[in-house]
């Protein structure tokens, strides 16, 4: 039985388009708390709360269909999805709950390397996986429920990039791209499958070092919805190096063949952004939902040097996509 053909959507590109969610949200008034840092005003990766001056809770749930049809690399690929938010804020995770929804037809077996992926995947989060909630539903899905800590001067919003930042990306993208190239046997998944296995967790060990002004994880909104967020957010404008973008093998390949998803359509409804004289197939990728992306930070332009430099010490990969400058809005150029 493979998981995929059980799903109508896969990974992040399942999620609810973002501007379904902020009609959905509009007008929404979280309850009042001095605690509540991060809240939905302006939302962000996960909620933080301040328990005392010095320790904070983030909290994160994140599940979706399958993407992948190895049941280890399913549970694997959503945990690493669901913990990424967490450090994505600048936190450390501390404790995880499974989120399943299952057909009952599924062999014990499969389902049990699911859960398997995801404890290993959560202990090598340096957390642990303390129970969950299962339901029985035909299209298979799963993700995790997390609660980490951060410090309360510490934590990493999406709203602080300031003009002159300099913005970098911890993994390349095309994950949708790839994998439904593969499906029309286009491209290979296996590298992308391995990066979707890829915590965030030394990327933020790194990142902690230094100070970054803005970060978040690069979802299911692609790149360009993304950046989106953080340039409106942050009252800047981000313009993205169209040639810098790093891709997964045979995603660019399979863009040119006419690869694309709903996902991606909505991407392009919900960030409109100026895109200069670029290829039609890097519009695709800026635009191609990932799943358990890498980081996208913006830091001041001085500090960047120190940042590549400790990234290629731990033998992490970066790359630097472009800046913040004065304005609004996004550009590909």
């Amino acid at each position: 039985m493979k998981l995929t053909d059980l799903a109508t959507a896969g990974g992040c590109a399942a999620k609810y388009s973002a501007s379904r969610l902020e009609e959905l949200l509009r007008g929404f008034v979280p309850a009042e708390a001095e605690n509540l840092l991060v809240g939905l005003d302006p939302a962000d990766d996960a909620a933080v709360y301040r328990l005392d001056d010095e320790r904070a809770l983030v909290f994160t749930i994140d599940f979706f269909p399958p993407i992948v049809d190895d049941p280890d690399d399913f549970g694997t690929i959503a945990a690493t999805n669901a913990l990424n938010d967490v450090f994505a804020m600048g936190g450390v995770p501390l404790l995880a709950l499974s989120v399943a929804a299952l057909p009952e037809e599924l062999p014990t077996e499969t389902v049990r390397a699911i859960f398997d992926g995801a404890e290993r995947q959560v202990r090598a989060a340096g957390a642990l996986l303390a129970g969950g909630h299962t339901i029985r539903d035909a299209e298979p899905k799963y993700g995790l429920a997390v609660v980490g800590t951060v410090a309360p001067d510490g934590v990493w919003p999406k709203a602080g990039a300031r003009p002159g930042d300099a913005l970098y990306l911890t993994k390349p993208l095309g994950t949708a791209l790839v994998l439904g190239g593969a499906k029309r046997g286009l491209a290979d998944a296996a590298e992308a499958v391995a990066w979707m296995r890829v915590l965030n967790r030394d990327a933020a060990d790194v990142l902690r070092r230094l100070t970054p002004n803005a970060v978040t994880d690069v979802t299911g909104f692609g790149l360009l919805g993304h950046a989106h967020e953080m340039a409106t957010r942050s009252g800047v404008r981000l313009s993205v190096d169209a040639e810098r973008l790093p891709a997964l093998d045979g995603a660019l390949d399979a863009a040119r063949a006419g690869v694309s998803t709903a996902g991606t359509r909505n991407n392009r409804a919900y960030a409109v952004v100026e895109i200069g004289d670029v290829a039609p197939e890097l519009v695709e990728l800026a635009y191609d939902p990932q799943t358990a992306g890498g980081l996208l930070i913006s830091l001041p332009r001085e500090h960047g040097p120190a940042l590549e430099a400790e990234f290629a010490a731990a033998g992490l990969f970066l790359a630097r996509i472009g800046r913040v400058v004065e304005g609004s809005g996004t550009a590909l150029i």
